[in-house]
């Protein structure tokens, strides 16, 4: 069978046509010991202060697609989810969450601009696109009871983008595909078990991958967060809160977002690294008053669109306006 390996650089330049390894990625230098570890602690996730200069999932043998590629597809994501969505036309709102997500991005290690939109529904929700295309629901703002709460979850999401993610993602499913494609070559009843053993790895390897790019977008979520100013124990706060709330009234949480909960595993492990690699300071942003005004403002919103939907006939429940609701 060892003719059958010769036709698969052709099937694998057929179905990856833009995949290309630079000499500089195929080439194995030998380093000395101690620049690799002046690498490692600029380039290490620990160093607060080397944040925007780390090489954290970019190009390579674990990412096969390049920056100008993860903004093409959030671009074309994007314009889906312009057509359908609900948008906060406030521009109050809209300029108050954009700035808390531009400071975020300036502390973070993401080389794209960020493209931020506020979207009209009532689930606790907020997801980016490669290449820093960021979505906030307006439930998600009334959820949170502090601005650096609001900040942390939009930190976790920026996390994604900066740790190129979603193109990570891709590259670990096209290799699941690549380690199967030997398998067409194999026949009858062995390459039938072989071809649907590899068909039900796929999936268990996907959700592990997704597990462990959640925890370090938590990781580096953090980091950020603290970077901007805000207090980073208003990420584990929020979250814990959050998961109490969707116990006592399941369905308040948007599945999406709903799929990385804050177990409280991944509560005490984000616990441990912020006593661990963050410095202790002596104040950090909690709330402002804008943050207040904000959410008044959304508040209002609400319940407007309460009583358009309401029979005027009915009374027409009104939110608790202060932030301890």
């Amino acid at each position: 069978m060892k003719y059958q390996w010769c036709v698969l650089p052709v099937i694998l330049g057929f179905l990856f046509p833009t995949m290309r390894l630079t000499a500089q990625e195929t080439t194995s230098v030998s380093v000395p010991t101690s620049e690799v570890q002046k690498t490692k602690q600029a380039d290490g996730k620990d160093d607060i202060q080397a944040i925007g200069r780390r090489q954290i999932g970019k190009r390579g043998l674990g990412n096969w697609y390049s920056l100008e590629n993860e903004v093409q597809m959030g671009r074309e994501y994007s314009k889906a989810i312009e057509v359908s969505a609900k948008w906060i036309e406030d521009p109050a709102v809209v300029e108050y969450v954009n700035r808390i997500g531009q400071n975020l991005g300036r502390n973070s290690d993401a080389a794209v601009p960020f493209t931020i939109k506020v979207i009209d529904s009532e689930e606790i929700n907020a997801f980016a696109l490669p290449g820093g295309f960021l979505y906030v629901t307006s439930g998600l703002v009334l959820s949170t009871q502090e601005e650096a709460e609001l900040a942390g979850v939009m930190a976790h999401e920026i996390a994604h983008v900066a740790a190129h993610h979603a193109s990570r993602q891709m590259t670990r499913s096209n290799m699941f595909a690549l380690a199967s494609l030997p398998l067409i070559f194999v026949g009858g009843g062995l390459g039938v078990a072989l071809r649907e053993a590899a068909g039900l790895a796929i999936p268990l390897g996907m959700t592990k991958f997704s597990r462990g790019f959640e925890a370090e977008a938590d990781y580096l979520g953090v980091e950020y967060l603290y970077k901007a100013g805000y207090d980073p124990q208003a990420f584990i706060s929020f979250f814990e809160r959050v998961q109490t709330a969707e116990k006592q009234n399941p369905g308040l949480i948007a599945k999406a977002f709903s799929t990385h909960p804050q177990t409280a595993d991944r509560v005490k492990k984000t616990q441990r690294e912020i006593s661990r690699i963050l410095p202790a300071r002596e104040a950090y942003v909690v709330s402002t008053s804008e943050f207040e005004e904000i959410r008044l403002r959304l508040v209002a919103h609400e319940n407007l669109r309460q009583r358009n939907q309401t029979d005027p006939g009915k009374p027409v429940l009104r939110r608790r306006t202060t932030a301890s609701d």
